[in-house]
């Protein structure tokens, strides 16, 4: 592929596929999952778990960190995992440097094992750490599993000797959720799911590849990025793919600015000709199907009782799709008795099993699990648009897009922004038996938190919802087609008119300014004063919280977390 960079000015291949620690781009979700290694690695011994869909850098994070890692920390870095206990033992044995003695009548298993514990005591004594890295961990066996919870049990007195940390995608987790492994389960340290680019962070992204690359200036048409988020859905193995093809297609016809035309050309080779149609008409078998479906969609929506429909059998979202936890490191709890899936757990095929305990009086109130319900449809429901056909988050973004609707996702949500937000959304909260599991939040007010589960309808107070809650939200908004950002200096005369409108039905004292349809410093006051009054960022730039405080006082027919707020 290189043939292109000196077309491009490059230096190097922008979207190389091969894991580089030199091309990681610092999102703020890569930023926690560094943070979550780093906190188990802090940890005396123990698992951490890193998983993520096919694609999403998990190995390219994953050698960012060892490449951090301090000189007394020793790895042992394990990329063949369909092994057997034996073989397992061996190839750890020999990434640690560990001579092996000749046969002695026992078994390789237990040569090996004496022989790292020997070799762990003396690392221990010279004040080093050992790390062990297990890549597609997924593909272990539950009896090399057992015996690297055995190794995690080699400690001298004080301290244990050994970290190991498991990459792998979803299915990593359903296996550490079976019964026999729940002791290992309960030993991760700390867990992180990684999830791919939302929207903001993909320019971000591509841009930053291409500036490590050489790049001077940006290559890519402003129009790509909509069309190259919805192709790729933020995974960044695609984005890569697409983006190199795109750059060699333009190489070919000798211009230096990618399109939207040459990204769908691009996208064609990688992704197949499937990728150009709607995002909707995926979800189903059949186009005229599909069809028959939205308009029925449309009829049930526009009729009534819609908020009265029995949702779906519900299957938690996809892990490879915006995400939707924040992921708290697993040991800052005891660990439970029973079969226990990370909090960040996210594969699509998975169904959270009910609880079947009542907590004890001295225990926080948990919430009752009622299987087959779908909050994501219910949230669909609030907004009038029939959602009997969501099965996972995939379904529901495109759902909620093919309406108009725009779902947003925080994944370290305080209280306060809950209520700044003041839009019904999702919450994960924990149940009783240690999982945790997606509920409606459809009311704040003094009494508490008011969730929901389809018939599963539950007060909590304050306190118990803070306990509960992992800080993750996702809520839907039907953003102004005007406008999506104004600030200062900003040209566009239609959305400048839209908001001036806004503003005077917020306050009738607001006066017309006549600007030549350029965002002035006499429009920035009027906003800066609005957003003072409202008491959210005042910064004089009309962004999101802006226009969803806008949209909320402008608008009758949204659903509200809170009362009187219209």
């Amino acid at each position: 592929m290189s043939i292109y960079l000196k077309h491009f000015g490059l230096v190097r291949e922008p979207f190389s596929i091969v894991p580089d620690p030199g091309f990681l781009y610092p999102s703020n979700h890569h930023r926690q999952a560094v943070a979550h290694l780093k906190y188990g690695l802090d940890r005396e011994g123990g698992f951490i778990l890193l998983t993520g869909e096919v694609g999403t850098g998990k190995t390219t994070l994953t050698r960012t960190m060892l490449k951090r890692l301090p000189a007394h920390v020793r790895v042992a870095y394990v990329l063949n995992s369909k092994l057997e206990v034996s073989d397992a033992l061996a190839s750890i044995c020999d990434e640690l440097s560990i001579e092996l003695p000749s046969s002695s009548g026992l078994s390789f298993t237990k040569i090996c094992t004496d022989a790292l514990n020997q070799d762990l005591l003396q690392a221990h004594a010279q004040g080093k750490k050992t790390l062990i890295v297990i890549e597609e961990a997924q593909n272990l066996t539950a009896e090399v599993l057992e015996t690297l919870r055995l190794l995690s049990n080699l400690e001298t007195h004080t301290h244990k000797l050994l970290h190991i940390l498991l990459v792998g995608q979803p299915e990593l987790l359903e296996v550490l959720a079976q019964k026999e492994l729940r002791q290992l389960n309960q030993r991760v340290v700390s867990r992180f799911h990684l999830l791919p680019l939302d929207k903001d962070d993909l320019a971000n992204y591509v841009n930053h590849r291409l500036h490590r690359a050489g790049a001077k200036q940006p290559l890519f048409d402003g129009a790509c990025m909509s069309m190259l988020y919805r192709l790729t859905k933020g995974v960044p193995r695609l984005i890569n793919l697409v983006c190199q093809h795109s750059l060699l297609a333009a190489y070919s016809t000798e211009t230096r600015t990618i399109t939207p035309k040459l990204i769908k050309q691009a996208s064609v080779e990688i992704l197949g000709e499937q990728t150009l149609s709607h995002p909707l008409i995926k979800y189903w078998p059949h186009g005229l199907a599909a069809m028959l479906l939205i308009i029925v969609a449309w009829l049930i929506a526009a009729g009534p009782g819609v908020e009265n429909q029995e949702p779906s059998a519900y299957q938690e979202p996809s892990a490879g799709r915006e995400p939707s936890a924040y992921q708290e490191p697993s040991a800052q709890k005891e660990p439970l008795a029973q079969k226990e899936p990370s909090a960040n757990q996210e594969p699509s095929a998975y169904k959270e099993p009910s609880a079947s305990q009542e907590p004890s009086a001295n225990k926080k109130p948990a919430l009752t699990q009622t299987p087959n319900l779908n909050p994501f449809a219910e949230l669909l429901g609030l907004w009038s648009v029939a959602s009997t056909e969501v099965y996972s988050q995939e379904d529901f973004i495109a759902l909620a897009e093919f309406q108009g609707l725009q779902s947003q996702q925080i994944s370290d949500a305080e209280v306060i922004d809950l209520e700044i937000i003041n839009r019904p959304g999702i919450v994960r909260l924990e149940t009783q038996a240690g999982y945790l599991k997606s509920y409606l939040l459809t009311r704040i007010d003094q009494l508490g938190f008011t969730v929901t589960n389809g018939s599963d309808t539950q007060r909590l107070d304050g306190q118990a919802f803070r306990d509960r809650w992992s800080r993750s939200f996702i809520y839907l908004w039907r953003p102004p087609v005007e406008v999506e950002r104004l600030a200062l200096g900003d040209t566009d005369a239609r959305a400048l008119s839209w908001l001036q409108t806004q503003l005077q039905k917020v306050d009738q004292n607001a006066e017309a300014i006549i600007s030549g349809g350029r965002y002035t410093q006499a429009i920035a006051n009027q906003v800066l004063r609005f957003q003072r009054e409202q008491e959210i960022t005042a910064d004089g730039v009309v962004g999101r919280e802006t226009l969803l405080r806008l949209n909320q006082l402008t608008q009758t027919d949204i659903p509200l977390l809170t009362e009187g707020s219209n």
